[in-house]
């Protein structure tokens, strides 16, 4: 017999699997809360995240990731999905700003636009071209560019890096990763000088066919609620069910 999955139950299994595919240098648990730190600036790394099943009271959560950030130097940082938002009455008491609104999307791996283009390549690991053209779309700094090697270093299991090519150089890309047969779709980019030509929908069409291929039932994605664009590429390609949102809460500092 099979059993149906609650939308409680995907709603976790999304959570999950996007932290697998994008992994923080450090993680450490607090009554069932995940505190990550990679450095850098790039947020999901370096934030407060729930963790499925019972968690600790609000206050001694914040006082334990205060209190864990600051040793290390940096800024407090709390990622607030709807499906946990239990800290939210206390972040904002305490002062911390809201930022980041971002949007899960999910669809069916036989619901998704079958895409196919020879000129997009498909790869186990990055090259060092996928690299060059990831820090140019995304204008990383030194400290950025080095956290994210690292983090693509840490993904392990079933993971494609994806690219398109237009005179003789990456013009678009991403990367995705499986986990409990789900694909996530990440670091979905397109050079500003290639926009408006399809670039970005034959890429991640490319990583959707690469999944297909490697048995994948299901794909989802994160994008920013006010990237109007980037979700007119997403539901072009299917994906049309939005399952939850979450936001960041960060610490204000004095000036």
């Amino acid at each position: 017999m099979t059993v149906r999955m609650t939308d409680d139950d995907l709603n976790w299994r999304m959570e999950e699997a996007c932290r697998d595919a994008w992994p923080a240098a450090t993680e450490t648990v607090v009554d069932g809360w995940l505190l990550r730190r990679s450095g850098g600036r790039i947020r999901r790394a370096n934030s407060v995240n729930p963790l499925r099943g019972r968690r600790g009271a609000p206050d001694a959560v914040i006082d334990a990731a205060e209190a864990f950030y600051a040793g290390h130097g940096q800024t407090p940082l709390f990622r607030v999905p709807d499906i946990a938002n239990e800290l939210e009455a206390a972040l904002v008491g305490r002062g911390y700003q809201l930022e980041g609104g971002t949007i899960h999307l999910h669809a069916g791996i036989d619901d998704l636009a079958e895409v196919r283009d020879e000129h997009v390549t498909v790869s186990p690991m990055p090259g060092e071209d996928w690299f060059a053209a990831r820090f140019r779309m995304g204008a990383y700094d030194d400290a950025d560019r080095c956290v994210f090697r690292e983090m693509t270093g840490l993904i392990s299991g079933d993971r494609a890096f994806v690219s398109c090519e237009r005179d003789n150089e990456i013009a678009a890309l991403a990367y995705g990763v499986i986990r409990d047969g789900l694909l996530v779709v990440e670091s979905v980019e397109t050079d500003a000088r290639f926009r408006l030509q399809g670039l970005g929908r034959r890429t991640v069409g490319g990583l959707i066919d690469w999944a297909w291929r490697a048995g994948a039932s299901a794909a989802c994605l994160q994008v920013v609620a006010d990237n109007t664009p980037a979700r007119a590429l997403y539901a072009s390609l299917g994906f049309s069910r939005e399952l939850y949102r979450y936001h960041y809460r960060r610490k204000a500092i004095a000036a």
